[in-house]
């Protein structure tokens, strides 16, 4: 017979994780009152629940902006849900308004998921890496897995899933939509982004102030 657990524990680790009762319950039970435990054996079973979910259709959710730097920095980015219901949940718009504003706060992300990123991207980085000097004198085996680990730490840092979230550096956005997947009930994905930097590809004019007031006198 598992140990007794309080209606007081019960609530707290259902605050923390919005789990069922009875599998917050059990999972308290299960780890004989460790709080910890607890929340971890949930949070894989949310991630695990949520990878089922992963292969449905999503068309419903919102558009989220987020404004930074005094107007300077924008990012818009479009998270989808199954329904509307789920769209209109409060959990799930703060999801989409931590996702804005992880990309405003990353800036060398410019994909989604590794899968996104175009083969050319990849086979660049890897003639990158490759052809650093710290690796001319490596025998080829110990090289190449050299290459390949490091290519794949960069190709993390350009990919938004990657990423460790701004607000809870222990999980990653992946792990962040993953939990409101299994919180939420419905598959959720980052369809796509944008982000908006104030002059960016633009050549500034640079003011020659002499020269201006010179061709003022001379009108």
């Amino acid at each position: 017979m598992g140990i007794e657990i309080s209606a007081q524990a019960v609530k707290e680790l259902r605050d923390k994780t919005s789990a069922g009762m009875m599998d917050c319950k059990k999972a308290l039970q299960d780890a004989n009152g460790d709080m910890s435990k607890a929340m971890e054996t949930l949070r894989q079973k949310g991630l695990a629940s949520a990878n089922k979910k992963a292969s449905r259709i999503a068309t419903e959710g919102v558009i989220e902006s987020y404004i930074h730097m005094g107007g300077k920095l924008g990012v818009i980015v479009e998270v989808n849900c199954e329904t509307d219901f789920v769209a209109r949940r409060p959990e799930f718009q703060e999801l989409a308004k931590n996702i804005a504003m992880q990309i405003a706060a990353s800036p060398s992300v410019e994909y989604i998921n590794i899968q996104n990123i175009p083969s050319e991207i990849v086979q660049k980085e890897k003639e990158i890496e490759s052809s650093k000097e710290d690796l001319a004198k490596k025998p080829a085996e110990i090289k190449e897995k050299i290459v390949e680990g490091r290519i794949q730490k960069r190709l993390k840092e350009l990919t938004l899933l990657d990423q460790f979230f701004i607000r809870d550096s222990s999980i990653t956005i992946d792990e962040l939509i993953k939990q409101n997947i299994a919180k939420l009930g419905e598959n959720i994905q980052v369809r796509r982004f944008e982000r908006f930097v104030l002059g960016e590809g633009l050549q500034k004019r640079i003011e020659n102030f002499s020269e201006e007031v010179e061709k003022m006198i001379k009108k």
